[in-house]
């Protein structure tokens, strides 16, 4: 009797063996295979975004020119009362007249130079430039963009849905994994 359990017992491990090479063989053989189902609905999905737009914005500008750098030099009213002086001086016959002739030619001579200074200090018309300025400002904007589908299809009388990159169409593609469960 020994001998029949024996027996049995190798046939079972032979048995549980070759099912065990079966089974690892159809697993390495199953291949994916592809089918069709229909589509029921298709909806695009949109996202709301903001959007920058970088611009340069440039506009004109009328800016006021600086007037030529005039000299505030005294030197003409110096040198005109000192010749004003000079002259009046010569001028006199004696120490008296000399010192009446000085004072009233500087005095003469002061009001000339001051109108030279005054003559060559005298406004100019105002000139303007025209500079353009240019800066980048950002606007925004929002818009709507389609980020992908969502996809309702039947398939094997029962209905599925997912989502996808683009539009499948009236048709989807589905890949059909075979995998033997014990």
């Amino acid at each position: 009797m020994r001998r029949n359990n024996d027996k049995r017992a190798g046939l079972l491990v032979a048995a549980l063996s070759g099912s065990a090479l079966l089974l690892s063989s159809a697993l390495a053989n199953a291949q994916p295979h592809y089918v069709f189902a229909d589509v029921i609905e298709t909806r695009p999905i949109y996202e709301a975004v903001t959007v920058s737009e970088p611009r340069e914005e440039c506009w004109n500008e009328q800016i006021r020119m600086k007037d030529a750098h005039r000299s505030d030099s005294r030197t003409p009213v110096l040198i005109s009362t000192i010749v004003g002086g000079a002259i009046g001086n010569a001028l006199g016959n004696n120490k008296s007249s000399q010192r009446v002739g000085t004072v009233v030619g500087a005095v003469l001579g002061h009001s000339v130079g001051r109108d030279i200074v005054s003559a060559n200090n005298r406004p100019e018309p105002v000139r303007y430039q025209t500079v353009q300025h240019c800066e980048v400002v950002n606007h925004y904007r929002d818009e709507e963009r389609l980020t992908g589908y969502q996809v309702r299809y039947l398939f094997n009388g029962e209905e599925y849905t997912v989502h996808t990159d683009r539009d499948p169409g009236e048709r989807i593609r589905l890949r059909v994994d075979v995998v033997p469960v014990l």
